[in-house]
């Protein structure tokens, strides 16, 4: 048995069974990956894969139970790898982070800098993705760090804490009608107009969703993205009245709007770092964890995985 079968198994799982993907993945070819996975389950004694002639279509009861097993020992392998990394080049190496982009739009841009100046050594990853995206590089192990808002509390993979909460704003052009409205904003006022807002399980769509249907209210919205300084840009066109993180905005940068409260509208959002369960995190790591949420130290975040092992 060596890691090279290990790895075979858990890519072909992990690229949907198809060989040429994992062979793509492993700098390999594809004969090779077929021949590292049955050298291992003739060493095993059982099938691992459904096959259909020659391809593979799914795992069978055996492959089913061996597969966390396969993970758990490549993931040990890993951490045995970062554990010697950590004694003998505590300033070097690489560090991944997934967020989304908010978070990679406004919420991090100082923590990097800070983290560049203190670790230059460091080679820094950072991708961009849905919540469900995050969660999916923290879990096959493409990132170290993941940063979301939802999502990630629902995978029992992964340690999650809680960073810092945050609200919702509302934005329009210069001399809306919207503006002459006296008193709060309210929800029956925004069904009046178009709404631009985020898409579907990104930066707290759900708790503006959920606010309107509480309410009985059917907002109309015409438009959604992923990132707000998209939102805004419409927003400024006239297209409609937006909908967007108060971490996105700034009254000196964003000119070309103007920014209603909407705290008392929808529910507060909490973003979460999440971690997975059983990695090991170099030293440097936790200081940037420690840099985006000055609470969650290296003893806050050990004692997270202590209770989640």
């Amino acid at each position: 048995m060596n890691f090279q079968q290990l790895r075979s198994v858990r890519e072909a799982v992990r690229c949907g069974f198809n060989l040429t993907e994992v062979a793509a993945m492993l700098f390999t070819s594809q004969p090779g990956v077929s021949r590292q996975i049955r050298e291992l389950e003739d060493e095993l004694g059982v099938e691992i894969f459904v096959r259909a002639g020659k391809r593979l279509t799914g795992l069978t009861p055996p492959g089913v139970a061996l597969l966390p097993i396969v993970e758990r020992l490549l993931l040990d392998a890993e951490n045995l790898k970062r554990a010697g990394q950590d004694f003998t080049a505590q300033m070097e190496g690489q560090l991944t982070v997934a967020a989304t982009h908010s978070q990679a739009r406004y919420a991090l841009p100082q923590v990097v800098k800070e983290f560049r100046d203190k670790f230059p050594k460091v080679t820094l990853h950072l991708h961009q993705g849905s919540p469900k995206q995050v969660a999916a590089m923290l879990l096959s192990g493409e990132a170290d760090i993941g940063v979301a808002t939802e999502a990630l509390g629902d995978y029992a993979q992964l340690v999650t804490l809680p960073c810092y909460r945050w609200t919702h704003s509302v934005i329009v052009p210069p001399g809306h009608p919207l503006l002459e409205e006296a008193g709060p904003v309210t929800l029956q006022q925004l069904t009046r107009y178009p709404i631009i807002t985020y898409e579907v399980g990104y930066t707290g769509r759900s708790h503006i969703d959920d606010a309107f249907h509480a309410e009985g209210l059917h907002p109309d919205v015409v438009l959604t993205a992923m990132d707000a300084d998209v939102v805004k840009t419409y927003v400024e066109l006239g297209m409609g009245v937006g909908i967007v993180a108060s971490i996105a905005l700034d009254e000196e940068r964003d000119l070309g709007l103007r920014i209603l409260d909407a705290g008392h509208l929808f529910a507060v959002n909490v973003t979460r770092l999440g971690l997975r369960k059983g990695a090991w995190l170099r030293g440097y790591a936790y200081n940037f964890v420690e840099l985006f949420a000055p609470t969650l130290t290296r003893e806050v975040v050990t004692a997270a995985f202590a209770e989640h092992a």
